[in-house]
């Protein structure tokens, strides 16, 4: 781009030029330079901290203008942390022998790229709503704390060095590199690894009740990418496509995923009989089975499940627990032999990543539920590829106490050793016996469980759910579910916390639950 010419300053450069690069000092670019540029020109102001033009200088006389600055607080910010991060972190993964021209070029189009997707939770959640993120004129740069920079800019570093020759190390499995970086970005990643590659084997559909959210929306775009699931949304046609548009996603009805509108539904007339016939005698009449089918999006999920148009179903994104179970329950009902449901938190901390039953359903479990929920628990336990431990937590540490609540739990660990089940089980103990082995052994020798344990199991849902949430903000510990126990259909209740990534890690347990499901049907 450089050229002989006796020009020797902007003013006379500046007609006609589609592009301003600037790195060096305040109000150099005046506002008539800018007039007279070309048609939609792209000024990089980038010096700091008073750029060489401000945007809104620019904007005054060219509102076609594409403007990028240095500084946070205007869009399109162009900042060295964007880059220089994972481009060296790529370099060392392979062991580079240099910085070469490659990389760079690999590094830059991966930024570009990145900024081209719909911007991550993170982003979103952080700017909550001050300034557009989807690509255009005022989001042409991914944010710098973008989560997934790492993801995209190592990897595409790694493979130009490999590809320049100057990487010692080679990568060979680069799936494999991904799902390790990846790691970083969220710490759920080892825990839902076999959940996920489980899932994808067999997507299965996956309607979700609550289709306006604009976190199910960020949701389902990840499962439909990583082909997770077949999504069914609940939810108005025109409230989506418009979530879908501000958020910009790459959603397309009918074609990503299957929408039941409840203001225009085909089935509805089937569904009203269904759910009539099913609550009729609990006091529900026909004018409000009617009513209920219509604006319910609970019920008619459950409805989509209990009449086989989806395999799993996932709601709670917004209002209590307990109201959504009863209406999942109402239409799916529990599973055979099962006398209660129960809702299994998993936490994952620094130390480690420990269930806790029952968070969410039965206020006072009776020993005999306790027992059932374990079973339950324990089960789900190793469908993510670890051997549940258990310890039944109480007040009392191995009949230190006689109160009502030590005795049940007295008896809970009493009825579970009759079943003789295949895992580790211990109590009634206190929690930090649970989870220090020393000090177990030290009070009772004769434990039957061996090392920490990683299912805990609390004689009340005051006690679980307050243990839960405890450790999650002391321990600054990253939830999944929670997971519902014991009902006869894969359906999930989660709370109105959860993030957009949760709901994703949510919809890999509904699969790998609605593959089961299918299983055990089968071979019925």
């Amino acid at each position: 781009y450089a050229v002989a010419t006796e020009a020797r300053d902007l003013d006379q450069v500046i007609g006609g030029a589609d592009v301003f690069l600037g790195l060096s000092a305040p109000g150099v670019l005046l506002p008539e330079m800018v007039a007279r540029m070309a048609e939609r020109p792209l000024i990089l102001a980038l010096a700091n901290p008073t750029p060489e033009i401000l945007p809104e200088d620019v904007h005054a006389v060219r509102p076609d203008a594409v403007m990028a600055t240095g500084r946070s607080d205007y869009p399109n910010q162009v900042n060295n942390v964007l880059c220089f991060p994972f481009l060296f972190r790529g370099a060392l993964d392979v062991g580079a022998t240099a910085i070469n021209e490659e990389m760079k070029l690999a590094c830059t189009t991966a930024i570009a790229e990145l900024a081209k997707a719909e911007s991550s939770e993170v982003v979103a959640r952080a700017y909550s709503g001050a300034e557009s993120l989807t690509f255009g004129p005022d989001y042409l740069i991914p944010k710098p704390f973008d989560p997934r920079l790492i993801v995209e800019i190592a990897p595409a570093v790694a493979q130009a060095a490999m590809a320049s020759g100057v990487a010692t190390r080679p990568i060979a499995d680069f799936d494999q590199y991904r799902d390790q970086l990846s790691r970083f970005v969220f710490r759920s990643g080892t825990l839902m690894k076999p959940v996920f590659a489980q899932a994808k084997q067999d997507a299965r559909r996956l309607v979700y009740a609550e289709g306006e959210d604009p976190r199910v929306l960020r949701a389902v775009q990840v499962v439909i990418d990583e082909g997770l699931a077949r999504p069914t949304l609940v939810g108005r046609p025109e409230v989506i496509a418009g979530q879908i548009e501000a958020l910009g996603l790459r959603l397309r009805p009918d074609h990503d995923f299957e929408l039941v509108n409840p203001n225009d539904n085909p089935r509805y007339e089937d569904f009203c009989g269904h759910y009539h016939g099913l609550m009729e005698r609990k006091g529900v009449s026909p004018e409000a089975a009617r009513t209920i089918v219509r604006t319910n999006t609970t019920v008619i999920a459950s409805l989509l499940l209990a009449r086989g148009k989806a395999d799993a179903m996932i709601c709670g994104t917004y209002g209590q627990y307990l109201w959504h179970l009863r209406y999942v329950l109402d239409v799916i009902g529990k599973a055979a032999g099962v006398t209660e449901a129960a809702a299994l938190g998993v936490l994952i901390l620094d130390k480690g990543t420990y269930f806790f039953c029952d968070t969410h359903v039965k206020a006072e479990p009776t020993a005999e539920e306790m027992v059932e929920a374990t079973m339950m628990a324990a089960e789900e336990v190793r469908r993510f590829g670890i051997e549940p431990r258990v310890a039944f937590l109480s007040h009392s540490n191995f009949g230190s106490a006689e109160t009502p609540s030590a005795r049940k739990v007295q008896a809970a660990v009493r009825l579970l050793a009759q079943r003789r089940p295949d895992f580790e089980f211990e109590g009634e103990m206190h929690a930090d016996a649970a989870l220090d082995e020393k000090l177990r052994r030290r009070l009772f020798p004769n434990s039957r469980l061996e090392g920490q344990a990683n299912l805990l199991m609390l004689p009340s849902l005051d006690a679980a759910n307050n243990a839960f949430n405890l450790l999650k903000v002391l321990g600054d510990g990253l939830p999944v579910g929670p997971i519902l126990l014991g009902a006869a259909k894969p359906a999930h209740i989660v709370t109105p916390s959860i993030s957009a990534r949760g709901i994703v890690n949510m919809s890999a347990i509904s699969g790998v639950d609605a593959q089961l499901d299918f299983s055990a049907a089968g071979s019925g």
